[in-house]
C-alpha cells in the first residue's frame, strides 16, 4: 500500500511524517521523565519501541476511523523532530476527533506547541471536516491545560480520580472545540 505523506507547515515547524532518521530524537524526549509523566508509555522507551512505532506510522493510513496517527514535530530550519501530535477521528460517528501531543523539553516554553496543535486543529478542521475535536489531560498538568485554553479550547469536564495512570488514580481534564467556534 503506497501512502501519501502529510507534510504541514507553519512559520517555523512542520508536522510530518516520521522517518527513521527521527529514531535519535524519538528516543531521547520519549525517555525524558518529565516529558513521560503524563504520557502513555513508560519509560525507559526501548529503540526497538520506537523502530515498531516508526514502522506502524509508515503503513497507517492518516484519518482511519478509530486509529491513532502522529506527526512529527520538526524545525524548519532543520528538520530535527521535537516533538509529535496526534489525532484520533472517533469511529462512533467520524465527526469527530481526539487529539494529543508531546513536545521535547529543551523546546518547550517557545510557542512551538501553541504553533503545532493549531496548525493540526485547521488540518483537521479542513481536511476532514469535523464538528468537534476534544482533548484530555491530568488535572496536574498545567502547560497543557493552559496550552489547551489558549487555542480556545473549553474545559468540559473534570473526572475525579477516574483514571488509574502509572500506579495511582489522578483526575482528568476534558477539553473541546467545536468547528464553528475554531472558525471565529
Amino acid at each position: 500500500m503506497l501512502l501519501i505523506p502529510i507534510n504541514l507547515e507553519t512559520p517555523r515547524l512542520l508536522l510530518r511524517t516520521f522517518k527513521y532518521g527521527d529514531i535519535n530524537a524519538f528516543i531521547a524526549y520519549r525517555n525524558d521523565p518529565e516529558v513521560a509523566k503524563y504520557q502513555s508509555w513508560d519509560i525507559p522507551y526501548p529503540e526497538t519501541a520506537a523502530r515498531e512505532f516508526i514502522e506502524y506510522l509508515q503503513q497507517t493510513k492518516p484519518g482511519t476511523l478509530g486509529e491513532w496517527y502522529q506527526l512529527g514535530i520538526a524545525l524548519k530550519t532543520t528538520d530535527e523532530i521535537i516533538g509529535d501530535c496526534a489525532f484520533c477521528i472517533l469511529a462512533e460517528d467520524g465527526q469527530q476527533a481526539e487529539i494529543g501531543f508531546t513536545l521535547s523539553r529543551q523546546h518547550q516554553g517557545k510557542g512551538y506547541a501553541t504553533e503545532a496543535v493549531t496548525c493540526l486543529l485547521a488540518y483537521l478542521f479542513t481536511e476532514y471536516k469535523l464538528h468537534r475535536v476534544r482533548a484530555n489531560c491530568d488535572s496536574e498538568n498545567i502547560a497543557s491545560i493552559q496550552l489547551l485554553e489558549r487555542l480556545g479550547m473549553r474545559r468540559e469536564g473534570h473526572f475525579v480520580k477516574s483514571l488509574w495512570f502509572k500506579g495511582e488514580w489522578v483526575d482528568e481534564l476534558w477539553f473541546a472545540i467545536l468547528r464553528e467556534e475554531w472558525e471565529r
